[in-house]
C-alpha cells in the first residue's frame, strides 16, 4: 500500500461496501473460483505488503521530483545534514537522532561499489543493505565491519563471480533495486560539522569504475507506475505486479508467485483493477481487507510484551523471514527498514504500564529509569515520539522529537540518581524542560531504539527474554 500506516486503512473495504451482495462465482475463464480468488488475493496482501510500501519510498525518494521527499537518483547518495523533523512524511516511524545518507540502487547493468572513510571509533555509523524484498542483506559500519576505511561490493539477484581484488566484502541483494541506508552518530547540534566530514567519505561507483574497464551497456529505461495515496488504496496488485519483475522468486516464494499468476499477477503479467468485472473486483477487495485484518492483528501482537512495551526483534534476512510473509508484513507496517536485533532493538509502545492506550490529550505520563539501569548499549539509545495516528513525527514548540543518551549531560537526575523522562503535551516546567519529550495532544506511539545492544548481561538480547527490561510509562500523579 503506502508508507504510511493510516493509509492501509478502510480502503479496501470502503470500495466493498459499494459492491452489491450476494456475488455469483466468478465466469472468467482460467481463473479460480470466487472463494479461492479470494484467499489468494489475501495471502497476496500479506506477502506483498512490505514489497509495495517500499515501492512507494522509492518512488516518493528517487523518481518523482515533485513528491516534496526527492532525494537523488539512482546510485547517487544523498547526505541529509540534519535530522528527520515532522516535515518528513515518506517513511513511518523515521529516526531522527542519526543523520540519514540515502542510496538507492539500480544493480541492473552491473554492480556497485561502496566506499566508507575511516570513522572515529567514538562515533557509530552503520550502512544497511535492504532490498525491495524489505530483507537487510548485509551491514557495513562500526559493529559489522569496524571503523576503518573500505571499499565493498553490492550485486543484483543474476550476478556470479568472484570478489574483485581490493573489495573487502561482496554483498548480494535480492532485488534489481534496494535502498541503502547510511546513519551516522551526531553528539550534539555543534557535532553536525564533523558529521558532514563523514558524509562527505561515503562513496559509490560502478564495479567498471573501480576496475578502470570499460562500463557495460546501460539498463533499459523504465516506465514507473505513479504511486499516489488513493491509487495504492485499489491499486496495490499493480504496484506489485509491476516490482516482482525485478524480485527473481525465492525457492520458498514458489507456492504464493503460482497463486498469484492465477489472478493475474506476477512478471509478465498486467493486472489492472479498474478494467475488472464487479464481481473480480469484489474478491479482490474482500481479499485485501482480510489480509489487512491479519496484518493489523499481528503487528499488536508482535513480539512480548514487557512493562507495556512491546520488544521484539522483527527485521532480518531471506532466511530470518523464511517464508514468513506475515511476520515480514507485520515488520514492515510496524517501521520499514528497521535493522537486525544486534544492530539495534525497537521496543514499541502504545501503552502506559497499566494496558491502557497513551494519549496525550488525556494523560501526562514518566518513564523513570533507576541508577545504573538507562538501556545497555555498545553505541547510544534514544525514545523517539510519534503521533500514534499517523506514526510520524510531531510538530512542537520545541522542535524536540526524542531524548536520546548524547543529551544526558544536559538532563536533571533524581536525588536517587534515577531519570526521570516527562512525556506530555505541555511543557513540565521550565525548571524540567531538559527532560521533557513532547506528546501530541492525541493518540501516542513511542519507540525506543537501542543501537548496538549489548549481547552479555543487562541485555535486551534475546529480544523479549533479556536482563534488562524497558520501564513502563506511568501516568503522572
Amino acid at each position: 500500500m503506502t508508507t504510511k500506516r493510516d493509509l492501509l486503512r478502510g480502503g479496501a473495504a470502503a470500495a466493498l461496501a459499494a459492491i452489491v451482495s450476494p456475488l455469483p462465482a466468478l465466469a472468467a475463464s482460467g481463473r479460480p473460483g470466487f472463494f479461492s480468488a479470494k484467499d489468494i488475493a489475501e495471502a497476496g496482501y500479506i506477502y506483498g505488503l512490505p514489497i509495495v510500501m517500499n515501492y512507494g519510498v522509492m518512488y516518493e525518494f528517487v523518481i518523482d521530483k515533485n513528491s516534496g521527499q526527492y532525494k537523488a537518483p539512482f546510485n547517487t547518495i544523498a547526505n541529509e545534514a540534519r535530522v528527520f523533523t515532522y516535515k518528513d512524511t515518506a517513511v513511518v516511524t523515521p529516526n531522527s537522532d542519526t543523520p540519514y545518507s540515502m542510496l538507492w540502487l539500480d544493480l541492473r547493468a552491473e554492480p556497485m561499489v561502496i566506499s566508507v572513510p575511516a570513522v572515529d571509533p567514538k562515533r557509530y555509523y552503520s550502512v544497511q543493505l535492504t532490498d525491495g524484498n524489505t530483507y537487510n542483506y548485509g551491514y557495513i559500519g562500526s559493529r559489522a565491519t569496524g571503523s576503518e576505511a573500505g571499499d565493498y561490493l553490492v550485486v543484483g539477484p543474476g550476478w556470479s563471480g568472484s570478489r574483485p581484488e581490493g573489495i573487502r566484502k561482496v554483498f548480494q541483494s535480492t532485488t534489481d533495486f534496494g535502498l541503502t541506508i547510511f546513519r551516522t552518530q551526531l553528539f550534539n547540534p555543534d557535532d553536525m560539522y564533523n558529521v558532514k566530514k563523514v558524509q562527505a567519505g561515503y562513496k559509490v561507483q560502478p564495479l567498471s569504475a573501480f576496475l578502470g574497464q570499460p562500463a557495460p551497456a546501460a539498463a533499459p529505461e523504465i516506465d514507473f507506475p505513479v504511486f499516489t495515496k488513493d491509487v495504492a488504496k485499489t491499486d496495490f496488485f499493480e504496484f506489485l505486479d509491476f516490482s516482482l519483475q525485478f524480485a527473481p522468486a525465492q525457492p520458498n516464494e514458489a507456492w504464493i508467485r503460482e497463486q498469484l499468476a492465477k489472478i493475474g499477477v506476477g512478471p509478465g503479467k498486467t493486472f489492472n483493477f479498474k478494467d475488472l468485472p464487479i464481481e473480480q473486483k469484489a474478491e479482490i477487495l474482500l481479499g485485501l481487507a482480510e489480509g489487512k485484518r491479519k496484518v493489523d492483528e499481528a503487528t499488536k501482537n508482535a513480539g512480548k510484551a514487557i512493562n507495556g512495551w512491546r520488544v521484539d526483534s522483527p527485521f532480518g534476512d531471506a532466511n530470518f523471514f523464511h517464508g514468513n510473509w506475515l511476520a515480514r508484513a507485520a515488520a514492515a507496517q510496524a517501521g520499514i527498514y528497521g535493522n537486525d536485533a544486534v544492530e539495534a532493538m525497537y521496543p514499541m509502545t502504545r501503552w502506559d504500564a497499566d494496558g491502557t492506550a497513551l494519549d496525550g490529550a488525556k494523560h501526562n505520563y514518566t518513564i523513570t529509569f533507576k541508577d545504573g539501569e538507562l538501556p545497555p548499549v555498545n553505541a547510544f539509545w534514544s525514545i523517539t515520539m510519534y503521533d500514534g495516528k499517523t506514526q510520524l513525527l510531531i510538530e512542537n514548540p520545541i522542535n524536540r522529537y526524542l531524548i536520546n543518551a548524547p543529551m544526558l549531560p544536559d538532563m536533571k537526575k533524581n536525588a536517587d540518581g534515577s531519570l526521570t523522562i516527562y512525556v506530555q503535551n505541555k511543557s513540565p516546567g521550565k525548571e524540567l524542560d531538559s527532560n521533557w519529550l513532547p506528546a501530541p495532544d492525541g493518540p501516542i506511539y513511542m519507540v525506543m531504539r537501542l543501537y548496538w545492544p549489548k549481547e552479555t548481561p543487562p541485555s535486551i538480547l534475546p529480544a523479549g527474554e533479556g536482563t534488562w527490561q524497558p520501564p513502563g510509562v506511568v501516568k503522572a500523579s
